[in-house]
């Protein structure tokens, strides 16, 4: 029985090591870490990967960008945007991209171009919906307003995501 339990943990320490980029997910076959939201208004944040772990924290915002660092069973280790970590059940989690606004105010642009005319302002902390990146920018829809803004003003993609 004692042999069972420390093949259970190695297993579970496998899991739980850091995500090599480039490295595909055991359960999904996707790449981590990768980018998701949270699909549910509310979700626990678990110490480890089922039901029998404690509770650490409560997401309580729909929408909110996570990254999948790790896959075990239904469970995905996420990472926020503060760097916290913990364990969610998959059912809580959408494959839709996501990002938050970093800066204090940021300029939505017609176009992927400074000179580009502002057609609205974005607030700090606000959740967009991901439409298109390349490579310095982004194009966001926040709440019906839609246009670009350079990459570092969000949270919620790599420097290196080119997709529309």
């Amino acid at each position: 029985m004692r042999r069972t339990t420390l093949l259970a943990l190695g297993l579970l320490a496998l899991a739980a090591a850091p995500a090599i980029p480039g490295e595909k997910g055991p359960e999904t076959g996707l790449d981590l870490p990768r980018y998701v939201s949270l699909k549910a208004s509310k979700a626990n944040v678990r110490r480890g990967p089922s039901l029998s772990h404690r509770v650490d924290w409560e997401f309580l915002r729909r929408g909110m960008p996570l990254q999948v660092t790790a896959e075990f069973g239904h469970w995905r280790r996420i990472r926020d945007m503060d760097d916290a970590t913990g364990w969610v059940h998959y059912s809580l989690l959408s494959g839709h991209r996501t990002a938050i606004i970093l800066g204090s105010l940021v300029a939505l642009h017609d176009d992927p171009a400074e000179e580009s005319r502002v057609n609205a302002y974005v607030e700090q902390n606000v959740v967009v919906d991901l439409e298109a990146c390349e490579a310095t920018w982004c194009e966001v829809d926040a709440d019906g307003y839609s246009g670009w803004l350079p990459k570092e003003e969000i949270w919620g993609v790599d420097p290196e995501d080119v997709f529309d």
